[in-house]
């Protein structure tokens, strides 16, 4: 779960004291202090400059100190008072050159003529062509307070992946022509670096795990899945590969990855399902068949998110009652486990996509309000599409029913009522993943995550 940090910065011309012709400041502090604390309440850390920009000398300083700062992902300019735009606009387009992001907060309210310094500098800004966004209202007023949450948390993640690498291991699995990536696009649009391994790394990485490793694994499993898997080769490979994963992502500073599964690896050696069911346990955005899309999206979840995320195929889609079934094919982190019981073990259990078999996790997804969300190109141009979204566990005398539709009854389910129109959905869907994160909170994050990358949002 991230903490963006942003810079609060108060502007206006007539400040230090200066009173209107009624005998009050232009510049209420009071308002300002509850801007501060209502910010700091909504999980933000603020970082305060303690200049009130009304010349072109503090304009320059002031963003100047928050462009250099590499934790400040947005500046959040306060309108204090009227102002003149052009002293600010030259520093405040500089600043945003850096990829950060720019937001105008305007407090409602006549005296001070804070509207109209507000606005001043909106125009201003879309004059010149420099992105932000512009909120008017209270710091009580919680919309307001949840749109700049939500635009900071979505610059964070565009902060986060500039310069960030993706870690790739094979190549494309099951022929997926829609998961494919242009390496020179990622670099352009998000500061991606790509970066490939080979999976026999990962092999002889899985043999040199020691008994001791594989001990110390044991009680995170009987804590997660209530037991420890019965003892053979195939359960002792799927947990061998987690471990080697692990060891590489971290030890080549991967910030995400993806990993080709079969054909290759889940034939050769062991199906990841168990392996990618504890990476995402543990925070990682990943995805399975070289999925490059599927991770981005895994990733932008699970950062927004308190919970961890689940993807897999949308396996059926109910139009008359907004319906979707999720079954991923083996992988889905545990703690998803709703009350219908724990998580458990199963097996992979289809040959023709891994004849080497492994350890899958089997469980039904816990009941929660979130997001269905994924990443795709449409002739190379990204889009996301992004539906909220509540999981509901079925009633336990039909929960047998229910499982047994798919005809592979013991891979994890995610059963989700999406709040869309079902049909543009379909129609603008990428790929058989769906991404599903849990948090209301994740829908504005990430449709504001698209207007700063540039991304086409599809909200249906």
């Amino acid at each position: 779960m991230i903490q963006p940090t942003v810079g609060f910065i108060v502007y206006g011309v007539h400040k230090d004291g200066l009173k209107d012709p009624m005998g009050t400041p232009f510049i209420d502090d009071a308002i300002v202090k509850r801007a501060k604390k209502a910010l700091t309440q909504a999980g933000l850390k603020i970082i305060e400059h303690n200049v009130v920009l009304a010349t072109k000398e503090e304009a320059r300083a002031a963003m100047r100190k928050m462009k250099s700062n590499d934790d400040v992902d947005m500046v959040i300019l306060f309108s204090g008072t009227w102002v003149w735009a052009a002293h600010l606009v030259g520093a405040i387009r500089d600043f945003a050159a850096s990829g950060k992001a720019v937001l105008l907060w305007t407090h409602p309210g006549s005296q001070g003529w804070r509207p109209v310094g507000g606005l001043v500098m909106h125009g201003g800004l879309l004059e010149i062509g420099v992105a932000h966004k512009f909120v008017y209202g209270t710091a009580e007023d919680q919309d307001s307070l949840d749109k700049i949450v939500s635009y900071a948390r979505a610059s964070h993640l565009k902060n986060f992946l500039n310069m960030s690498t993706m870690g790739t291991f094979g190549g494309r699995g099951m022929g997926q022509t829609c998961g494919v990536a242009d390496p020179s696009q990622w670099m352009r649009m998000f500061g991606i670096d790509i970066d490939s391994r080979d999976t026999t790394e990962l092999i002889r990485t899985a043999e040199k795990i020691t008994p001791r490793e594989l001990g110390n694994l044991q009680p995170r499993m009987k804590r997660l899945f209530g037991a420890a898997p019965e003892k053979s080769l195939v359960n002792e490979r799927s947990m061998r590969l987690y471990l080697a994963l692990r060891k590489i992502v971290e030890r080549e500073k991967f910030d995400f990855y993806t990993i080709q599964s079969f054909p290759g690896l889940g034939d050769n050696y062991s199906a990841t399902c168990f392996a990618q069911s504890m990476m995402l346990e543990d925070a990682h955005g990943t995805s399975t068949l070289g999925d490059f899309n599927t991770a981005l999206t895994v990733l932008l979840l699970t950062k927004l998110s308190k919970e961890r995320v689940y993807y897999g195929d949308l396996q059926h889609i109910d139009k008359q009652g907004n319906e979707i079934k999720i079954i991923g094919d083996g992988a889905c982190p545990p703690s998803l486990a709703g009350k219908l019981g724990p998580a458990g073990f199963s097996e992979h259990g289809i040959p023709t996509e891994g004849e080497a078999g492994g350890l899958s996790v089997k469980l039904i997804c816990k009941v929660g309000e979130g997001v269905l969300a994924r990443l795709g190109r449409v002739n190379g141009e990204f889009q996301m599409v992004i539906t909220r979204a509540r999981i509901f566990e079925p009633p336990a005398n039909k929960v047998s029913k229910r499982l047994e539709e798919c005809g592979i009854p013991f891979w994890p389910h995610g059963f989700v009522t999406v709040h869309c129109d079902v049909e543009i959905l379909l129609q603008n869907w990428t790929n058989e993943y769906a991404c599903l994160g849990y948090g209301a909170d994740l829908y504005p994050a990430l449709t504001d995550f698209c207007q700063l990358t540039g991304i086409k949002a599809i909200l249906p």
